[in-house]
């Protein structure tokens, strides 16, 4: 590795201001929104174009020095966790909408671009951009790109990789690539959807292509409030079983409740022991039908009260409170993990009663927010990072449910990633064979392992290096290269 030089070239393509080297300068970039972990970073580079993202990946594939791409800042899983003695390429001044085009129904943009402000310039046309995490006031797309965003409304419209077309990215030697197009026909390998979900590890993506909807003709949202996690789980499968797809299904525990209304004033039943929200969206005539069959299956699930929103502001409050659930938390406990594993649907019971256990066993109090309707918890375990010992048992709790997730059949990430924090757990959902098939991909594009180094993978070992060469996918004629 040859930080100096690498130094030195940087001062002279990027201008000093943009060229973060100082200690107080780089502290915002220390860490992401998994706080438990820090790293300084040599320098951070602010770019602004295109082109100085591909030189700043250039020169660090030809000094061998580590870079990780970051935009707001978000992860939840230490995913934009700087590298020691690395480089931070900070996006967020790349947050052009360079086409949007309403025949065709798409969007390109820029990685630095907020997940919101997709939606908020597709409205005029009567379009949106689907995926909605809970952070999407804030978060970017090339995050969303990196991690397979999801959100409350991920049941009915998908991941990220659901809605990207095509990705314009520079690869960890600085070649820039063309994956996709601006068609939801792909021939050959979905090189696209190989991208997405890669955490960094095969580049930074330049431009994106999204796949924008129609807005629904009409939104019909229900607030059930229970007296057990219990009894609101046992609606979420009655619903699923009852063959309705709502566009959403989201419960809050006690405390998520108890966060949101002190934070928001959601209005939701302070005494509610769970609170379930579905919400149904599509063609007026389809939703008014779907809505009255809904309501028969809520009502005989045995909620305390049921509330429908009755106007657009109704549901946008309703919402207000489930989306601030994460930040709203931070008024019960000055410090809190975010877990993110899935299990299946039919054992949403178990797996919520086993955290509740866990809970106990380890002290410590849990407030779950999560996914009804494809099962992807969202424990958030709550401690105090200034008591000695609550981080390690925080830590050993989260441990223990992401194991739980595995051995109910599920997984060990929804939407958060792997990042630094879900490493170890790696070789209790994969085979070795499997772990190495996941590295020889990564090494086939990026064989110093420069991009996003010590993330996703369990081994902290040393990166073998292999001779540089055409990638294995440019020989056959799978990536194009500019």
């Amino acid at each position: 590795m040859q930080l100096g030089n690498l130094l030195h070239d940087l001062e002279q393509s990027i201008p000093a201001e943009r060229l973060l080297r100082r200690p107080a300068q780089m502290t915002p970039y220390e860490s992401d929104a998994l706080t438990a972990f820090r790293a300084r970073p040599a320098a951070v580079v602010l770019a602004e174009t295109q082109d100085e993202v591909i030189q700043t990946v250039r020169l660090c594939h030809q000094y061998d020095v580590p870079f990780v791409a970051r935009g707001s800042g978000t992860s939840l899983s230490g995913g934009s966790l700087p590298v020691e003695d690395g480089v931070v390429i900070a996006l967020n001044r790349l947050n052009r909408i360079l086409r949007l085009d309403p025949t065709q129904r798409i969007a390109v943009v820029e990685p630095g671009v907020i997940n919101l402000d997709v939606s908020r310039a597709a409205a005029p046309h009567g379009l949106y951009y689907a995926p909605d995490p809970s952070s999407q006031l804030i978060c970017t797309i090339g995050g969303n790109v990196a991690f397979n965003s999801g959100g409350a409304h991920c049941l009915k419209y998908g991941m990220t990789a659901n809605h990207v077309l095509g990705i314009k990215a520079v690869l960890p030697d600085g070649e820039i690539v063309q994956l996709g197009g601006a068609s939801l026909e792909v021939v050959g390998p979905d090189l696209t959807g190989f991208f997405v979900g890669s955490e960094g590890l095969f580049g930074v993506a330049l431009e994106i292509t999204l796949r924008l909807l129609p807005k629904p003709e009409l939104y019909r949202t229900v607030l059930a409030a229970y007296d057990s996690l219990e009894a609101a789980g046992e609606a979420v499968a009655r619903v699923v079983a009852s063959g309705l797809l709502p566009g959403a299904m989201e419960i809050m525990d006690a405390l998520a409740i108890e966060a949101a209304e002190a934070a928001v004033h959601a209005g939701y039943p302070r005494d509610a022991a769970a609170l379930l929200i579905v919400e149904l969206e599509g063609e007026r005539i389809q939703v008014e039908a779907e809505f009255a069959h809904l309501l028969q299956v809520i009502e005989a699930s045995g909620p305390k009260t049921v509330t429908v929103a009755k106007d657009d502001a109704d549901r946008a409050r309703i919402w207000k409170g489930r989306k601030s659930a994460f930040s709203a938390v931070g008024r019960l406990s000055p410090d809190y993990l975010v877990q993110d594993g899935v299990v299946p649907r039919s054992r949403l019971g178990e797996a919520l009663a086993t955290i509740e256990r866990l809970s106990r066993a380890h002290q410590l109090r849990v407030a779950n927010v999560f996914h009804a309707g494809d099962g992807n918890l969202h424990p958030l375990i709550l401690f105090n990072g200034r008591v000695p010992g609550e981080l390690e048992r925080a830590e050993a709790l989260a441990g223990e449910i992401i194991r739980m997730c595995i051995d109910l059949g599920g997984s060990i990430t929804g939407e958060h990633g792997v990042g630094m924090e879900k490493r170890q757990h790696m070789p209790a959902m994969f085979t070795e064979t499997d772990l190495a098939v996941m590295a020889e991909l990564r090494r086939a594009l990026d064989p110093g392992e420069i991009a996003n180094r010590g993330k996703m993978f369990p081994s902290g070992e040393a990166p073998t290096l292999r001779s540089h060469g055409p990638h294995p996918l440019e020989r056959q004629g799978l990536i194009s290269r500019e």
